[in-house]
């Protein structure tokens, strides 16, 4: 399996992110708009990424819920066909739910650089430092710690579950104008991504 470290940091101030990353990575950011969906797995988590209706992705991880800096194995697999394979997966091990999301992707050396607004949920940041194989998992927590400290992102931004797990838990883990990192999704909708 390939392999990250990964955080995911409750964020409002996209603005400050932003000219972070401009200051560590000149490339214009990547802007998608992603549908996962997310299916019943024995273990780790399943979902198919729908990108456009001939272009998606299904993934396979698996990833400890955490809040430090943590290692991600996953498979990626390509498909021309999102909907069928939806359907497909849908009829052999059913729906559990779906994440709507619009995301802007930026390179900060091998690190990928999520600028998330999450449908129901609010507005985060991920860090996916890219491991190579054989590699161990320490490096990667270094730079991952090096990016949240370069960028602002606090400990206590930080989220321990996937998106899909906080949706149906009815939480948000947003900030508060005192830097609480939890409040219920009823009062904490982010604000739109600025991007």
């Amino acid at each position: 399996m390939a392999r990250n470290v990964e955080i995911k940091a409750a964020v409002k101030d996209f603005a400050r992110i932003t000219a972070g990353l401009a200051a560590l990575s000149a490339a214009a950011p990547a802007r998608l708009v992603q549908e996962d969906t997310f299916f019943g797995s024995p273990r780790g988590r399943l979902k198919l990424r729908k990108l456009t209706a001939t272009s998606g992705e299904l993934i396979y991880y698996e990833r400890p819920d955490d809040t430090v800096p943590r290692e991600s194995n996953y498979i990626l697999v390509p498909t021309a066909e999102p909907d069928r394979m939806r359907d497909v997966l849908a009829a052999a091990h059913g729906i559990i739910g779906v994440v709507r999301k619009r995301r802007a992707v930026r390179m900060v050396g091998r690190t990928r650089v999520h600028l998330d607004e999450v449908e129901g949920l609010g507005t985060f940041v991920e860090l996916e430092v890219v491991l190579d194989d054989g590699e161990p998992a320490e490096p990667g927590v270094v730079e991952a710690r090096r990016l949240m400290a370069a960028l602002g992102i606090q400990e206590d931004q930080l989220v321990s579950r996937a998106y899909i797990d906080l949706l149906q838990s009815g939480d948000v883990l947003g900030t508060t104008s005192s830097g609480s990192a939890s409040r219920r999704a009823s009062d904490a909708r982010g604000e739109p991504a600025k991007w």
